[in-house]
């Protein structure tokens, strides 16, 4: 499984924080707002330099590239050009000794985020570029979908959809029903169309087949466009839903606002986590209104400053940290002019001053891994893009500090063994008290994730290290040596595996082809001038994600 659909399944139950919703709306057009004429369009010259590696550091990171890159001719099939999810190659072994043979939109997406890197990198040519991106996207054109979004789980051997690695055939299931034969991701198919953004982009032999592709997704299917309130959810809606947020995915066929369809679907209220990739392309496609950017969580907030409020918003008192500080602050939308209460709270690091915005259990890779594409660090200095360097400065103060590990970078990956496992690893401060509901200042939680116990922290990833090279370089590029020093067997001919224990020194030698795209676009935004944020910064869509990253201040120190 991919590591996002691996998260839903564990998190599923906690990510709703409210039991959710029902009918979804055409999102309203943005009619007076335009971007080009605002200056909020992006353009690939907006995102700022990249420095802090020196030659010798750059020699050897490109040297890890050339290693990476290999992986991926013994991981996309021959056949049907499509990524797998992952090999094995137990004990170390320099072939592969096992393969996961599905795939799924994030895994089709980052795979192109792989190929246009190592274009970039000068590993391949633009011409062979051309040819392995065009040869996929001609097989995702042919695969089942659903309004152009792509469904959880197909078998790269053949191309159908399954309801789940190494489960049936979903041609033998033809009614709809709530399992992962008509589940569409929402924040997976966000990876897959950054994917076709960055191909449309920086590969223009197949920008229009790309294009086409993109044209038929509709985001809208994700966002909860019911009567909202001024209040964190809208009790006159079953389940007290928290409307204008997105969906955690969609059934097709099993739309939520028909029968009891709601209790089957989930929010993505979290922001500060990996679905807010849907959210800016959403937006930036016109298919989401910029109610869901105000209307989703930073952190989990108090009841709104309204009377009629109190009585009805959740009680979020069990989060990690809590109380917090902060405060509400009203904002105006630019596209509809519509006002907006947001809680603009956030958690501070126990016994210092470091104050940052916490992802929801604790993993790097729902901190950063936007930041990938998304010129996060360039457009958003005082809202996303400083949580994700306070992201990084958290993660490495307590691998070192307070568990004392030689090394950091907690994110859910493979277990750190060969037997093919998978776990939710992230920093949640699980050392630092914790009291659960009713938390308050003489007993407050001070955790470091929202969640608390969704995660454990006993395996590092070297995808962590990887993704936060812009915006700690040097710190990553010392934990990446520093891994392959102490552990020489995390690396191999096709660069590093998945996962090791830092106290036993214990090896998961699997190699996903998510993290092992993600290790490859992080590299070509550091040798490269941040190349694949520029090809994003480049795209219409990415006027949203400049305007909004630059209207709020969410860390006030």
């Amino acid at each position: 499984m991919t590591r996002t659909a691996r998260r839903w399944l564990v998190l599923v139950a906690v990510l709703a924080l409210v039991q959710l919703p029902a009918a979804v709306s055409a999102a309203p057009g943005p009619a007076a707002f335009h971007p080009a004429a605002t200056g909020a369009h992006g353009s690939a010259a907006s995102v700022a330099r990249f420095h802090g590696l020196s030659r010798g550091q750059r020699a050897s990171l490109l040297a890890i590239a050339r290693d990476t890159w290999k992986f991926y001719s013994v991981d996309v099939d021959p056949a049907t050009h499509l990524p797998l999810d992952n090999v094995s190659f137990a004990g170390g072994s320099a072939t592969p000794t096992s393969y996961g043979r599905y795939t799924s939109s994030a895994n089709i997406g980052v795979y192109l985020w792989a190929v246009v890197a190592a274009r970039d990198l000068g590993l391949i040519t633009t011409g062979q570029a051309n040819a392995l991106a065009g040869a996929t996207l001609s097989t995702v054109a042919q695969l089942r979908r659903y309004q152009g979004m792509l469904f959880q789980w197909y078998d790269t051997s053949t191309g159908h959809v399954i309801r789940n690695p190494g489960d049936i055939d979903c041609t033998t299931e033809p009614t709809p029903t709530f399992d992962n034969c008509y589940f569409l991701s929402n924040v997976d198919n966000g990876w897959y169309a950054s994917g076709l953004i960055e191909v449309r982009q920086a590969l223009p032999g197949v920008s229009a087949q790309a294009s086409a592709l993109l044209g038929e997704m509709n985001f809208g299917l994700f966002y909860d466009g019911r009567a909202e309130t001024h209040c964190n959810v809208n009790p006159a809606i079953a389940g007290n839903q928290p409307t204008g947020q997105m969906y955690g995915g969609y059934y097709a066929g099993l739309p939520p606002d028909q029968g009891d369809n709601w209790t089957h679907y989930y929010h993505n209220g979290a922001l500060y986590s990996d679905p807010r990739i849907s959210a800016y392309i959403g937006m930036g496609l016109h298919q989401m209104p910029g109610n869901v950017w105000w209307r989703s969580w930073r952190e989990l907030p108090p009841p709104a400053p309204f009377p009629d409020c109190q009585a009805t918003d959740p009680d979020f008192s069990w989060q990690g940290q809590w109380p917090m500080p902060g405060s509400w602050v009203t904002y105006t939308d630019p596209q509809s002019g519509q006002r907006f209460p947001v809680w603009e709270g956030h958690y501070v690091y126990p016994g210092t001053d470091l104050s940052f915005i916490p992802t929801f259990a604790g993993g790097m890779f729902e901190g950063l891994m936007a930041n990938e594409v998304v010129p996060e660090t360039s457009w958003g200095r005082h809202s996303f893009g400083l949580a994700d360097v306070r992201t990084a400065r958290v993660q490495i103060r307590y691998a070192k500090q307070q568990l004392g590990y030689p090394v950091w970078g907690m994110s859910p990956s493979s277990t750190a063994d060969d037997s093919g496992g998978y776990g939710v690893f992230g920093v949640e401060g699980l050392v630092f008290p914790y009291y659960g509901f009713g938390a308050d200042a003489s007993h407050p939680n001070q955790g470091l994730s929202l969640c608390h116990g969704c995660a454990t922290e006993d395996v590092v990833t070297p995808h962590a290290s990887f993704l936060a090279l812009d915006v700690t370089p040097q710190q990553a590029y010392a934990n990446i040596a520093a891994l392959r020093s102490r552990y020489p067997g995390v690396y191999g001919v096709d660069g590093f595996f998945d996962a090791v224990n830092p106290v036993t020194g214990a090896v998961g030698h699997r190699i996903l082809v998510l993290d092992q795209s993600m290790i490859m676009a992080a590299l070509a935004n550091a040798l490269d001038d941040r190349s694949m944020q520029r090809h994003f910064a480049a795209d219409p869509v990415s006027w949203a994600a400049r305007t909004y990253l630059g209207l709020e201040k969410m860390i006030v120190d």
